[in-house]
């Protein structure tokens, strides 16, 4: 056994920890990443502005408060059916890697909104919904992915913020293109003229463009997305090939390619190169003491790998994972029970003859906006929320670190719920007014709990290996509360809205973030990967070995 180290070679350790020099910032690849992602948030979001008329044309009632039900129904298909699938694709992209499954999980996309488009009623709509669910697993392969390329923990506030950005990149595109060339042939009948596809299909030209944006999303990943699986990555990959053959066709590439040939010609000789070439990128590795004394025995067969990493899989599922997960799921819930009911609280209209108001909670009233105004004030939701996650998020998560941060945001939530239904009580010069305090209210929380919550889980991970299957298994559940939330609000606020109060849903809502805040609150953020590598790279007695690949030590050269 090891001796157990003084406080001054700790203090030293702390020292040479806070000096080291940090990898490079994966920048690129995270760029790559974001742009085969943004077409799904413009695809998801597109859809809210309009789909309360769209329910509305299928006639499927001629009652307009149980229109919220069916409209909530179609917003729940798609995470539903992926809640079904989520841990099948985590699995796989643990197998085959991760960008296949995130190119098939956006083909799937792009399948899903063009029968979507297409829909002449309520029930193809429901089928291409759930289609796209079934067919998309990338919201855990992303987060796995970009578990992937950070390799420390002082990269992960500003790339735990990329993907997150990305969806409020989105939810500004995707709100104002679902409000402004849905039903064309009413909006625009200059181009759209009365008796073609367009009015046929009034809600195709938004999906169009949504397929649109996911082709070049594709396009896009074949060409220059790299594998981040730890096995994976080593394969040959045809298509990334390619792109690289075509950016050095670029003049400027040219440019550069000849300044790089040059310098080589110049380099040191043989005798004065290093053993480990300095171009070298660190890959994702993770190195613990106990592996690193092991690593001769595996290595002269005095260990069974396969065992180990069946071992480490089979607990993976610890109780700090387990509740960072639960946690999510209960976030993902009522935070979606939200975004559903906003646009259903803008669109409704005042009830005729207006009900009696017996404060504080027998009302009920609505906003009466069209889709254009409604997908405005998305669009504003997004970019605020980009703003609020490139900007406040890193700055803040510095400041209070992940944990305390997530656990602030779960204990302030219930008062978003709580005064939401008040607005619409607010004189006409302070409704609008209103409407935009609380969505940015609400995006100020989402933007800071959501990310905080994946670096907690990832964090939390015992491996690389098995960050697919963890992220699988999150997604998962946050799939289902993603279904059925939009479901639970939607019934209680027709029921709400029938009884005189709508503010039912929003309320009972609230009392979800109460669970949400316990939950929160029992959060731990147990010493990980991130932290045993930093050990390491402090440690004077592990100075010489060189940690490699697939998260095992190799002797030093």
């Amino acid at each position: 056994m090891r001796p157990r180290r003084s406080s001054s070679m700790a203090a030293e350790r702390a020292t040479k920890t806070s000096k080291r020099q940090l990898p490079p910032y994966p920048g690129k690849q995270l760029l790559i990443l974001a742009l085969c992602r943004i077409c799904e948030p413009i695809a998801f979001m597109s859809i809210f502005p309009y789909i309360w008329h769209m329910v509305k044309d299928f006639h499927i009632t001629e009652d307009e408060s149980q229109i919220s039900f069916y409209a909530g129904m179609v917003t729940s298909a798609f995470t539903f059916a992926e809640f079904c699938t989520s841990v099948f694709w985590g699995r796989l992209s643990d197998k085959i890697g991760r960008k296949p499954v995130l190119l098939m999980g956006m083909g799937g996309t792009g399948l899903s909104v063009l029968i979507f488009g297409f829909s002449p009623n309520l029930w193809v709509a429901l089928l291409a919904r759930a289609l796209g669910g079934f067919l998309n697993g990338n919201i855990g392969v992303l987060q796995t992915t970009v578990g992937e390329l950070v390799t420390v923990k002082e990269h992960q506030p500003r790339a735990y913020s990329v993907m997150p950005l990305v969806w409020c990149v989105g939810s500004i595109v995707g709100p104002m293109i679902g409000g402004a060339l849905a039903k064309p042939v009413d909006a625009l009948p200059g181009l759209f003229s009365p008796g073609s596809i367009w009015d046929r299909f009034p809600y195709l030209l938004p999906n169009l463009f949504s397929a649109c944006c996911v082709f070049v999303g594709v396009i896009i990943g074949i060409l220059f997305l790299e594998e981040t699986h730890a096995e994976r990555k080593k394969q040959r990959d045809w298509g990334l090939e390619l792109g690289k053959s075509l950016l050095a066709r670029l003049p400027w590439r040219k440019a550069e390619t000849t300044r790089k040939t040059e310098g080589k010609r110049q380099a040191k000789s043989p005798e004065e190169q290093p053993l480990l070439s300095d171009s070298d990128e660190l890959l994702p590795v993770y190195l613990t003491e106990s592996t690193a004394e092991e690593s001769l025995d595996l290595e002269e067969g005095g260990g069974d790998q396969s065992t180990e990493t069946k071992e480490a899989v089979a607990n993976i599922f610890t109780k700090p994972v387990i509740t960072v997960i639960a946690s999510y799921g209960i976030l993902a819930f009522h935070t979606m029970a939200f975004d559903a009911l906003l646009p259903v609280f803008l669109s409704t209209s005042p009830p005729e003859p207006a009900m009696p108001v017996s404060l504080p909670f027998k009302f009920a009233d609505g906003f009466g906006l069209d889709t254009k105004t409604i997908g405005f004030i998305l669009s504003v939701q997004g970019l605020y929320s980009m703003a609020s996650t490139k900007l406040l998020f890193p700055f803040i998560t510095q400041r209070f670190g992940a944990l305390r941060l997530f656990k602030i945001m779960s204990v302030l939530y219930p008062l978003l719920y709580i005064f939401t239904p008040y607005i619409v009580l607010l004189p006409a010069n302070l409704r609008m007014i209103s409407v935009y305090a609380i969505v940015v209210w609400k995006c100020t929380f989402s933007t800071l709990a959501y990310p905080s919550n994946a670096i907690l889980l990832t964090n939390s991970a015992p491996t690389t290996l098995t960050l697919g299957t963890i992220n699988g298994a999150a997604a998962s559940t946050a799939s289902l509360c993603r279904a059925l939330g939009p479901i639970i609000s939607g019934f209680l606020y027709t029921m709400g809205m029938e009884g005189g109060c709508s503010g039912l849903s929003f309320w009972i809502t609230g009392l979800v973030t109460i669970v949400g805040a316990y939950v929160g609150l029992a959060i731990t953020e147990p010493r990980g990967r991130m932290d045993e590598k930093d050990d390491i790279e402090a440690s004077p007695e592990l100075d010489t070995e060189v940690p490699t690949i697939d998260e095992r030590p190799v002797r030093t050269l």
